[in-house]
C-alpha cells in the first residue's frame, strides 16, 4: 500500500474562529458557492460529531459522482476537523481511503487555513499528478468561495 498527499494553505484576513465557523457549515455553503463540484451533501448518520457519516454527490466539474465520508475528529477550540472518505467513485477504484485534516491557525490580523489530504492506495497505483493538481486547485477555490460567502453573511458567521 502506498500513499501520496497534498497540502493546501490559504491565508485569510478573517479571524480563525470566523473561518472555522463558516467552514463548519460546509454542507450548506459548498453546494451554493461551488455547485459544479459539490452538487449536494447529506448527513446519513449522526449529528455532525465524530462518527457522523455523510454522502457527497459531486457535480460535473469532477470525474466522479459520489463519495461517503466519516467524521474522524472535531475540535472547535483548536479550529481543527478531520474526516475520511471510505466509499464511492471518489476513491477512483484504486484507493482505500482519502483522509482530510483541516486546521485553521490564528495569525496577527487573520488566519491561515491548512488542509492536508492523504490518498491511501489499495496497492501501488496512486492518483496522477494531474488529478492531485486539479484537486488542490478545487480545494483552494472552494475555500476562497466559502470565505467570501462568510464575509457576505456576517449576520450568520
Amino acid at each position: 500500500m502506498t500513499s501520496v498527499s497534498i497540502e493546501i494553505e490559504v491565508a485569510s484576513s478573517f479571524p480563525a474562529d470566523k473561518v472555522f465557523k463558516v467552514f463548519s457549515d460546509f454542507d450548506n455553503v459548498a453546494p451554493k458557492v461551488n455547485p459544479t463540484v459539490f452538487k449536494s451533501i447529506e448527513t446519513i448518520e449522526g449529528n455532525g460529531g465524530v462518527g457522523t457519516i455523510k454522502n457527497f454527490t459531486f457535480g460535473d466539474a469532477v470525474p466522479f459522482t459520489s463519495g461517503k465520508y466519516k467524521v474522524d475528529d472535531v475540535d472547535p477550540s483548536n479550529f481543527s476537523y478531520s474526516y475520511s472518505f471510505f466509499e464511492g467513485e471518489c476513491l477512483l477504484g484504486i484507493l482505500d481511503s482519502i483522509n482530510h485534516h483541516i486546521k485553521v491557525i490564528p495569525t496577527d490580523g487573520g488566519s491561515i487555513f491548512k488542509q492536508t489530504v492523504i490518498y491511501n492506495s489499495k496497492g501501488n497505483d496512486k492518483p496522477s499528478e494531474d488529478i492531485l493538481k486539479a484537486e488542490k486547485e478545487i480545494y483552494e477555490k472552494t475555500f476562497k468561495a466559502i470565505e467570501a460567502y462568510g464575509a457576505a453573511h456576517p449576520e450568520t458567521y
